[in-house]
Formats: structure tokens, C-alpha cells, sequence
């Protein structure tokens, strides 16, 4: 019985982890979108967070974090219009009321070439190290045979677990290329394809394996002003990891609230996402000071729209990036 269980259980997990854990703002994560995002903005550091609850109606079903900061190194040593970056990345996937948890540590380096004299057009390779472990916390697990009458999950169960952790880990390879263009330092387009699980690592598990499926990520978005107040955002994504696919489309207005001529003029941004087939995704953000906060609220239009009461998934975002005093303005990816 102890070993069904697990098996059960595994093939449960396996399922959820067809596709990766995936944020709908996915532009506010570059770092889990392509590892060819490392070091390139404007600025000396940027720090990035990014917290998502997935269908909160169901207790706890999958919570996901990350925390990053990617930084240019050597850049008094690589012509000018040139960028080199190194970022590291924590990143932490719960699911099942926190008795299941993946829990990953990346490193990425990403070189951009700059393909004109004033470093407007960018080509980048980006390469992500990552190591991952999995835990089953056995104590937090419920089984059929310990459902009372009253509905709750007070009855011993049989399967005989003695309270243990489960561990397993894994060695991960990523990469990605990006192609960024600006034609006035008002606007910006990029493209980029990434393929994670490159090596497909083996996940090993009380004597059951298997490979995790790569996923392919191709991707692009842009913004240019609509008026002097105004600029608008757009992006979207194509991935397809073992046979399942996922399409966001969408994009947003910032409108400036104050002096547009200061350094650091206060923005406010408003818009939706599209994930196909699954979720309307609004939109609503604050930047001021290099600090930009975003918040979505994933209204599911899928058939599991019963289940979730429409409710896909909350999702908060931060981004905040140290500029020198003598930046060079170039513009970079943004949405």
C-alpha cells in the first residue's frame, strides 16, 4: 500500500509538472522567461520578486515565488555599446497544502552585442545553471481512509509513512537567445526563443524515474508612444512543454501622472493578458523612483471555471532597478 501511494502520488505531480510553474506577468519574471534577459536594462542592479497564488478558492493548491537580481559586470572591459550580465535567481513551487514543494537555485550569465554604433540594436546568448529539489512532506498528506462521516480527515489512515521527508534533486541546463531594436529612445521591440531543461534532467523518486520534457518559449513585445503622455505596451508568449501549450497575448497603457520632464516621472499602467483558452488576465501597475509594482487577478473562462468560481490565480509583481546618475538611457525591454 505505502508504495501505491507513492506512485500515486508521483503520477499526480508528474501531471501538474507537465508544463512548469508559469506566471501571468510573465514579463515581470525575465529570469523563468529567458535566460538571455539576464543584465539587460538600464541600470547598475535589478532586483525582482514575484508571488503567485493559483486557484485560491482551493486551499492552497499551488502557491509560486521567486526572488532574483542580475547585474552588468566588467563593462570598463567590453566596448560600450555591449552589455555582460550575471543574475541569480531563488525560486519555490508548493502544491498540495505545502506537502509537495519544489525549490530551485539558478545562476545565469547572458553577453548582449551591440550591432550599431549606438548599441540601439542588441543580439543576446543567455545560459542558466540550476539546482532542484523536491520534498514531500508526508505529515501534511490526507488519505481516502481517514475521511469521517462529518466530512473532515480524522480517522487514522493505514499507510505508514512515520512522518519521514521525501528528497530528490536534480542538475538543470537553460539557455535562451534575445534580439532587441530601438529606433529613438522612445521606443523598443524584441523577439527571443528560450529552451529550458536542455538536458532533460532525470527525476528520481523512491525507485521511479522519469525525464523532464524541454520547454521551448518563443516570445516578443515592444512599447512606443501613443502621445506625450502616453506610451503603450504590448507582448506575448508561445510555449509548449510535453504536449501542452500555453498562448498570452495582451498589453497595457502608461499614462504619466507627473512631470515628464523630471528623472524619475510617476507612472500609472492599466490592461489585461489573454491566456487562451484558460484565463483573462487585467492588469494594473505603479512605477516611481526605478521601482515598478504590478498585480493581476486571472479570471478563468476554462471548464475548470465551476471549481475555481472563475478565480485563476492572484499574482503580485515587483521590479526595482539602482540607475547611475550617468545612465545612458538606452532604451530595454519592459512589457
Amino acid at each position: 500500500m505505502k508504495f501505491i501511494a507513492i506512485f500515486a502520488l508521483l503520477l499526480i505531480t508528474e501531471g501538474t509538472m507537465a508544463q512548469d510553474p508559469h506566471f501571468s506577468q510573465f514579463f515581470s519574471s525575465p529570469m523563468t522567461l529567458n535566460p538571455a534577459f539576464t543584465g539587460k536594462f538600464d541600470g547598475q542592479v535589478r532586483l525582482a520578486g514575484n508571488y503567485r497564488n493559483q486557484w485560491p478558492t482551493i486551499n492552497r493548491a499551488y502557491i509560486t515565488g521567486t526572488a532574483s537580481v542580475d547585474f552588468p559586470i566588467l563593462a570598463n572591459h567590453i566596448p560600450s555599446t555591449d552589455t555582460w550580465g550575471v543574475g541569480l535567481m531563488g525560486y519555490t513551487d508548493k502544491s498540495a497544502a505545502g506537502a509537495v514543494a519544489f525549490n530551485y537555485f539558478s545562476l545565469s550569465t547572458a553577453y548582449h552585442k551591440g550591432l550599431d554604433e549606438d548599441g540601439y540594436k542588441q543580439l543576446g546568448l543567455g545560459f542558466q545553471a540550476t539546482y532542484s529539489n523536491m520534498l514531500i512532506n508526508t505529515s501534511k498528506l490526507t488519505f481516502e481512509d481517514q475521511l469521517s462521516s462529518d466530512g473532515t480527515f480524522s480517522m487514522p489512515t493505514q499507510e505508514v509513512f512515520n512522518n519521514a521527508t521525501l528528497k530528490a534533486n536534480y542538475f538543470d541546463l537553460n539557455a535562451g537567445i534575445l534580439y532587441t531594436v530601438s529606433t529613438t529612445d522612445k521606443n523598443n521591440f524584441y523577439a527571443g526563443v528560450s529552451l529550458y531543461h536542455i538536458n532533460r534532467p532525470k527525476q528520481e523518486f523512491t525507485g521511479i524515474n522519469y525525464n523532464l520534457y524541454p520547454r521551448a518559449t518563443l516570445h516578443a513585445g515592444g512599447y512606443f508612444p501613443a502621445s506625450e503622455d502616453i506610451t503603450v505596451h504590448l507582448s506575448g508568449l508561445y510555449s509548449t512543454q510535453a504536449g501542452a501549450h500555453e498562448i498570452l497575448l495582451g498589453g497595457a497603457a502608461q499614462f504619466l501622472v507627473g512631470n515628464p520632464n523630471v528623472e524619475n516621472p510617476v507612472s500609472v499602467y492599466g490592461g489585461a493578458w489573454m491566456r487562451f483558452g484558460d484565463a483573462l488576465i487585467p492588469y494594473i501597475g505603479l512605477e516611481f523612483s526605478g521601482l515598478r509594482v504590478g498585480a493581476t487577478y486571472d479570471i478563468n473562462i476554462s471548464d475548470l471555471k465551476t471549481a475555481s468560481e472563475s478565480r485563476g490565480g492572484v499574482e503580485v509583481s515587483l521590479i526595482y532597478i539602482v540607475r547611475h546618475p550617468e545612465s545612458k538611457g538606452l532604451p530595454c525591454p519592459k512589457f
